[in-house]
């Protein structure tokens, strides 16, 4: 009889550069490519990660229907649903890539007890485990973290050794796949993946360390919903801007490459802290700052939410993340700044409504944005750091084409006011068809107060540990 090995998918939506793919077909004869829609995970509402998820699905299903296999759907506990395949198909091992967050440990743990699971490196350019100081202790310093991560050589896997026909799969049962589309902008698969890698590094990339903080401009990537399903290898994209940075045209272009690297580094660093310290889901990194007077405020939290704050940037980011499920980097970090900062509401009510909407929405990435931002975290931003929104407004997105763009009432507002309509005059406001108050809200606080009131909590909070 043909031997039989299972593809487990999870976060790995790619042929390309997989090398759980690559155990399973070189560990048996008949490859089954299985994925499992989980409960656990699927309950939460993520409407926006799900359609993209599904998109994927049908991407990939298509991708492997063209090479002579097909996707199997199974939905349920993960484990029973494994053991159910192993029966039917006389399956001798799963194949599946590592990943890192404490469910998918624990999950895989359990399972790995009871059967024959063999997992291979996940999504990420170097495993938390290669990346630690002397003593075999984890970094929790960015800088020296880059240092290490830099210092160890790149993975190589044979990407030409993908076949273009996989052995054809037997009529096992599969479920189909759920309805649900990609959010417009953002077609899943990783044909698309790759295109957009491409394009970046035909140009874009050089550019990076001018454009990437403009949220007017396409300065970025827009990788990131790719990365987070697998769609594209980050081992990959990794050695492809090194590649850049070696090939650069003038150290400009250099430094660009690098920068774009050192996102990628950011992501392994943020998957490492949460590998290394998965209280972080539940509270602060650092103990001197869990117990912030944080305010209870359910108006502003729903005005922030829906982007009717009165400050234009932040109104734009908050409705681009709803509407599109995505934002910008910078934008993130202003909005952030703003919740936490100017409103003093709980970093953790900001951090689950981007999980909520983000397509690229991260566990790990996501959470140590929000206690980079908060001050509250690994390697964060000084807690009396704080993001003028204004001042943020006019520096990168000088001409308001991000605010005209996402914020409506403010198309016909002259750059002199986009960035603070509430200055504008009133004969202006009504010519504008943005009155204040009425067409578009006045702002919800005032900066420089909710500063101080800011800086006197958290230092509320740093008082309190020191006695204990």
């Amino acid at each position: 009889m043909a031997t039989v090995s299972i593809w487990w998918l999870r976060r790995d939506l790619r042929l390309t550069e997989n090398p759980a793919l690559q155990g399973a077909l070189e560990n048996g004869q008949i490859m089954l490519p299985v994925f499992i829609l989980d409960p656990a995970l699927l309950r939460r509402p993520a409407p926006n990660r799900q359609g993209f998820l599904m998109a994927g699905l049908r991407a990939l299903d298509a991708d492997l229907r063209a090479r002579g296999s097909r996707l199997i759907l199974r939905e349920g506990n993960p484990l029973a649903e494994l053991r159910r395949l192993l029966q039917e198909t006389g399956a001798a091992a799963i194949y599946a890539a590592e990943d890192y967050s404490p469910y998918a440990r624990r999950r895989d743990d359990a399972i790995a007890g009871e059967l024959p699971l063999f997992l291979t490196i996940g999504s990420i350019v170097h495993p938390p485990s290669a990346v630690q100081k002397a003593d075999g202790s984890p970094y929790t310093i960015f800088t020296p973290f880059s240092k290490a991560w830099k210092s160890l050589p790149l993975a190589r896997f044979a990407t030409e050794s993908i076949p273009q026909s996989f052995p054809t799969v037997p009529a096992f049962e599969s479920l189909l796949i759920p309805p649900g589309e990609a959010p417009h902008g953002f077609p899943a698969g990783e044909a698309e993946a790759r295109r957009r890698l491409a394009e970046f590094l035909a140009g874009p990339i050089f550019d990076t360390a001018q454009n990437r903080n403009r949220m007017d401009l396409p300065g970025t990537s827009a990788l990131s919903p790719y990365f987070r399903f697998g769609m594209l290898s980050p081992r990959e994209a990794a050695q492809a801007a090194i590649a850049a940075a070696q090939q650069a045209p003038d150290e400009a272009a250099r430094t660009g490459a690098g920068i774009w690297l050192n996102e990628l580094i950011w992501r392994d660093f943020y998957i490492s802290i949460l590998y290394f310290f998965p209280n972080v889901l539940k509270e602060a990194f650092k103990p001197s700052l869990r117990a912030i007077p944080w305010r209870s405020a359910p108006k502003e939290l729903h005005a922030w939410q829906t982007g009717r704050t009165g400050y234009p940037v932040v109104d734009a980011a908050m409705r681009q993340l709803v509407q599109s499920g995505w934002m910008h980097n910078r934008a993130r970090m202003i909005t952030a700044s703003f919740l936490v900062k100017n409103l003093l509401l709980n970093w953790q009510d900001g951090e689950r409504w981007f999980m909520r909407h983000l397509i690229d929405g991260d566990p790990a990435a996501n959470n140590g944005g929000w206690q980079w931002t908060a001050g509250v975290g690994t390697d964060a931003a000084p807690y009396f750091r704080i993001f003028n929104p204004v001042l943020q407004s006019v520096r990168f997105d000088p001409d308001g084409v991000y605010i005209r763009r996402w914020v409506p009432e403010l198309a016909l507002v002259p750059t002199q006011w986009i960035h603070t309509p509430w200055l504008m005059p009133a004969e202006l406001q009504s010519e504008f068809h943005c009155r204040i108050g009425q067409d578009y809200p006045a702002p919800m606080i005032e900066l420089s107060a909710s500063k101080e009131r800011t800086l006197a909590a958290y230092r509320t909070s740093k008082a309190a540990a020191d006695v204990l």
